[in-house]
């Protein structure tokens, strides 16, 4: 079984609290990573609202420059994946397959010259924009707006699209998302995105939303976040569950996959305390009586596709 987690924001963690990546008590390090016979995580570079204002790209290149020199101090147990190709190369080699991704679209300053610079620095996918207005686009805290994206913003989903780059719609607008969906020549992801159906928060998806990921291909990453998981905030095992059985009860088998916003969260389910209880989640799915062929899908392999499609 490969896992593939779209989401988590253990670089920045780390920068806060001084910890490295091998070891530490966050939500992911690598001593638990290595314990999965195959894993592929995504980290994420996020750029937070007081940055957004000024020094955006300083932020996401300090960000990018932690990953680096962690991979470097950890390079017999990580590697740094462009591609699936990549990613093949690093589990044949034991490693653990690290996907460079950025949180806001700020981090562009404005400028596709600085697109293409952070693709060449390994950049794989971004998330647009995080809950705030930013040049790309309106987030989910400023829907009210209607507002989705702007001419620059369709310049970045083209230009992604053009070099190999997931547009990731987590945290973006309902407008955004379907200027998006109408836009893309790629599948999207939403890396770290619920069922609204099951639970009413804003950053969740729409029904909708969810078939129109399915037409375009495209996966969204299970959130463990509670506040995105129950109503009141107080997610069981259960309710995750209940998240899972209706998404692929609406888009079927390959719309699905992790992105458990570890280290970016500070309440998770009981029982999914970190990246080392995904196999709690596993386990439980085996006694639901899903298949083995599901479960792999939702492990990993949904995101594995869309990742060998348009990762370049």
């Amino acid at each position: 079984m490969i896992f593939v987690d779209a989401h988590c924001d253990t670089i920045t963690t780390i920068m806060k609290t001084g910890e490295a990546l091998k070891n530490n008590k966050g939500h992911i390090d690598l001593d638990r990573l290595k314990k999965y016979e195959s894993f592929v995580q995504f980290f994420a570079a996020f750029i937070a609202p007081e940055q957004a204002k000024m020094g955006a790209l300083r932020r996401t290149l300090d960000i990018i420059d932690k990953l680096y020199r962690e991979i470097e101090i950890n390079k017999n147990d990580i590697m740094l994946c462009r591609n699936y190709n990549d990613i093949v190369n690093a589990i044949n080699s034991s490693k653990v397959a690290a996907v460079l991704t950025i949180e806001g679209g700020e981090a562009l300053e404005g400028s596709l010259s600085v697109l293409r610079i952070l693709y060449q620095l390994g950049v794989r996918a971004i998330t647009l924009t995080w809950n705030f207005r930013n040049q790309i686009a309106d987030g989910v805290a400023d829907s009210v707006t209607n507002g989705g994206l702007t001419p620059f913003g369709r310049e970045v989903v083209a230009e992604m699209n053009r070099l190999g780059m997931m547009v990731d719609v987590s945290h973006i607008s309902e407008a955004g998302f379907w200027d998006v969906i109408n836009l893309s020549s790629a599948p999207i992801i939403a890396s770290h995105s619920n069922a609204k159906k099951i639970c009413a928060h804003k950053r969740n998806l729409t029904d909708e939303q969810l078939l129109a990921l399915k037409k375009n291909g495209g996966v969204t990453g299970l959130n463990l976040y509670s506040d995105f998981i129950e109503n009141e905030g107080k997610a069981e095992m259960k309710h995750v569950i209940a998240h899972i059985e209706h998404i692929i009860g609406l888009t079927g088998e390959d719309t699905l996959g992790l992105g458990a916003d570890f280290d970016g969260i500070d309440k998770t389910p009981s029982g999914l305390e970190g990246v080392q209880c995904l196999t709690n989640l596993i386990n439980e799915l085996l006694r639901l009586n899903y298949s083995e062929t599901l479960i792999n899908k939702i492990a990993g392999e949904n995101f594995l596709r869309v990742i060998k499609t348009v990762a370049k």
